[in-house]
């Protein structure tokens, strides 16, 4: 599966399915003699972005420097899976925009922010309610979602495997 769409760039709230999604494409890619790698948004802000929070102008540098490595990592040969956030419209375009043409997708993972709420892998929901977390996405702060995103997955609706097949359709379709 040698597609010139090298970079899937799954964007949606926290607990949608992101890095869930991620791990298991990277797994069904690798099967196929793939070389992959993972930028997911938790991982980076470990280490590359630990020096950012979460205001509008963290978020967008965020963004930034994960769209930089992408590209970096994508010219290098690898397929490039992010599993970030990425909460707003205009840096995504920005993202997308350091690739060429037929090079990266917008995956929405999408999940109703109930479903996310019920999830809440990480206990992130629950101290954004008490206060404890300001500016959480979905929250008190911005989630646009995408318009027309090359995909749009809905995890309340659709198993880990569908959703997997789904995004391996959606890089057959750009090869």
């Amino acid at each position: 599966m040698n597609a010139p769409l090298k970079v899937v760039w799954l964007t949606g709230l926290s607990g949608a399915g992101k890095s869930t999604l991620a791990e298991a494409l990277a797994v069904q890619l690798r099967a196929l003699g793939e070389r992959v790698s993972i930028l997911d948004g938790d991982v980076l802000r470990q280490g590359l972005c630990s020096d950012l929070g979460f205001s509008p102008q963290d978020r967008v540098e965020n963004i930034r420097r994960t769209a930089e490595v992408a590209r970096l990592m994508q010219q290098a040969g690898l397929r490039v899976i992010v599993a970030l956030i990425s909460p707003y419209a205009a840096e995504r375009a920005a993202a997308a925009a350091r690739f060429g043409p037929d090079e990266f997708a917008e995956v929405h993972v999408h999940a109703p922010l109930a479903v996310t709420e019920a999830r809440d892998p990480k206990g992130l929901y629950a101290r954004a309610r008490r206060g404890e977390i300001r500016q959480f996405t979905g929250i008190d702060a911005p989630y646009e979602a995408p318009i027309t995103p090359a995909l749009r997955i809905d995890t309340s609706q659709c198993s880990v495997e569908a959703a997997v097949q789904a995004l391996l359709n959606l890089l057959v379709a750009a090869a």
